[in-house]
């Protein structure tokens, strides 16, 4: 499976805003269109993206880079992650986690950091498959997590 974040677009928006996840995911995050309005609203620092396996859209991801903020360690945030919810299940996730971690690493990140609610347990199993462990802060009533790359 080959794995591509391409920016959110003109060209590829409209069928960006039409993914969304099940039902019962949906307290968790926000739409892939209220997602596209955060960065507007966070242009210098918000990096949306497109996720695409083998050549479809498979879902929407949405990093913050700020490396002018004063802390080092909250310099880098997967803000948002999701895949369609009619294609979960099928090791896109795990797939594009994958390939958002090399996008840190490549972009010159030295941790990811992320945060969701204890209850969102699919989301924290992928997390912590991929090397991501709490923090023990809180962001508002979720947990932060974070990965170090160096």
């Amino acid at each position: 499976m080959r794995i591509e974040l391409v920016e959110l677009s003109d060209e590829n928006r409209k069928q960006c805003f039409a993914l969304k996840v099940a039902e019962s995911q949906a307290q968790y995050i926000d739409s892939n269109e209220a997602s596209w309005g955060a960065a507007l609203e966070n242009a210098e620092v918000a990096r949306p993206f497109a996720i695409y396996a083998d050549g479809e859209m498979v879902g929407f991801t949405m990093f913050a880079f700020d490396e002018e903020y004063e802390d080092p360690n909250d310099r880098y945030w997967l803000w948002r992650f999701m895949i369609d919810e009619s294609l979960q299940g099928k090791g896109y996730g795990t797939a594009a986690l994958q390939e958002i971690i090399k996008y840190f690493r490549e972009h010159g990140a030295n941790n990811i950091r992320l945060s969701t609610k204890e209850t969102n347990t699919g989301a924290l199993g992928l997390y912590h498959k991929a090397g991501f462990r709490e923090t023990g802060e809180m962001n508002d009533e979720e947990i932060v997590l974070q990965l170090d790359l160096m």
